[in-house]
């Protein structure tokens, strides 16, 4: 009975991270999405809008969901209570709320290069900027879904298969 109990709970606790996995491959393309749809917000700001950078940055972080939402609203709380650079602003936001996200290295640098740019050019100039980091960002939604097609359903299984073979080596 014992040896029964513990083979359920090894394979519910090697399946739950096999979905667990599955849930981070399925959560970048969403995020990255997200941000795409972002940066759009902000180029519409920016540009028809004329809204300073920290509204628009308290507006975008109304709009989206955990934890990009905390993105914008800690840069926008950095921007009006601290004295310093939009790029400095924008980077330690970006390292603050970076571990919470599913993005990879890739994404981090395409911000983190935004962000060298933010606010330090006029409207146009700053449109081509964010219509660039857009693309940057299109290109590794298209690799996060490749790799969410390819790996996704294999993940699940694997951690499925795992347990099965844990249950079987230990009995």
């Amino acid at each position: 009975m014992v040896k029964l109990l513990g083979a359920v709970f090894i394979l519910a606790a090697t399946t739950w991270t096999g979905f667990e996995a599955s849930r981070h491959l399925n959560e970048r393309p969403r995020q990255l999405r997200q941000l795409k749809v972002a940066l759009q917000s902000l180029e519409a700001e920016i540009m028809y809008g004329h809204t300073p950078l920290h509204e628009a940055a308290r507006k975008l972080a109304k709009q989206l969901t955990n934890p990009l939402n905390m993105l914008f609203k800690v840069f926008a709380e950095r921007l009006i209570s601290e004295e310093t650079t939009v790029r400095d602003a924008w980077q330690q936001s970006l390292d603050e709320i970076w571990n919470l996200t599913a993005l990879k290295q890739g994404e981090y640098e395409i911000l983190k290069q935004f962000g060298e740019t933010l606010g330090r050019h006029d409207r146009y100039t700053q449109q081509k900027q964010i219509l660039l980091a857009i693309a940057h960002l299109e290109r590794e939604e298209t690799d996060a879904r490749d790799r969410q097609g390819k790996y996704e359903k294999m993940v699940k299984s694997l951690g499925f298969l795992t347990g099965l073979l844990l249950i079987v080596l230990l009995i």
